[in-house]
């Protein structure tokens, strides 16, 4: 993961960087980007290669969006990495991606600790092969101290099982006499989600052109822009990035007003 220059005019220098930057209001950035990364396998089965390829190849568009987000200044972002509904999947690509993620995790560790990302976690790790899930752990406790960027890796993460696992834990404060059903709000059920702290997504950009949100953050996208390109995970670039922001920032968010 190379970590970015510190100079936007050098990071994003190449055509057509510049003129899109030209475009980019730093003041009105998105605080959180949450990304459904689709098209690994396509890109893969396009060049007759196995879908673990693909996915090999989605790491390296993973290592740019990181570092635009943090040249950008883009506090948060969120990647769907590995659904709850992905265990149908053939067993030789889901095990292929359980070592892929152990692979880039040792890889990457250095880097993301010198580029100050704090890795967090949405979803159930318990349910991963051991290797898998001490490799994320290990990264989450070695980065807890960084604020550059707060990468959330939704990982066996299904949206409507988060809500299920906050109205559990509510039911549970209610059932202890703790807390009156009276006195259940919305920011209750926010407070009980994989990962409170984080603030909603304001953008959520999807990759092949797929449209629809696929279990993603279903409570925490009720408000946020959607953008959707036909361009292939392993394809999204810096480039793409300015492109989606910029689209987003083109876009009058009213929250329901008029």
């Amino acid at each position: 993961m190379a970590a970015p220059s510190g100079e936007g005019s050098t990071f994003f220098g190449d055509p057509p960087g510049p003129e899109l930057l030209d475009r980019i209001d730093p003041a009105q950035l998105p605080s959180h980007v949450a990304v459904i990364m689709d098209g690994n396998g396509r890109w893969a089965a396009a060049r007759g290669l196995p879908r673990v390829a693909g996915h090999r190849a989605g790491a390296k568009a993973v290592r740019e969006l990181i570092a635009g987000a943090i040249e950008l200044g883009i506090p948060a972002l969120t990647i769907y990495s590995f659904s709850s509904e992905n265990w149908s999947r053939p067993e030789d690509e889901v095990s292929g991606l359980m070592r892929l993620f152990v692979e880039v995790l040792e890889r990457e560790l250095a880097s993301l600790e010198r580029m100050g990302v704090r890795v967090r976690v949405a979803g159930r790790l318990e349910e991963l092969p051991p290797e898998t899930a001490e490799a994320f752990l290990r990264t989450v406790e070695r980065t807890a101290g960084f604020d550059a960027l707060t990468l959330v890796v939704a990982l066996n993460y299904g949206g409507r099982e988060e809500i299920v696992h906050a109205m559990r834990s509510i039911a549970d404060e209610v059932a202890a006499g703790s807390l009156a059903p009276a006195d259940i709000k919305e920011p209750t059920v926010a407070s009980h989600l994989y990962v409170p702290d984080v603030p909603d997504p304001d953008l959520v950009v999807r990759t092949s052109g797929e449209m629809r949100v696929s279990n993603f953050l279903l409570w925490q996208i009720a408000y946020a822009e959607f953008y959707v390109t036909d361009v292939l995970w392993p394809d999204f670039d810096r480039y793409e990035l300015l492109r989606a922001i910029a689209e987003f920032q083109s876009r009058s968010r009213r929250f329901g007003g008029r």
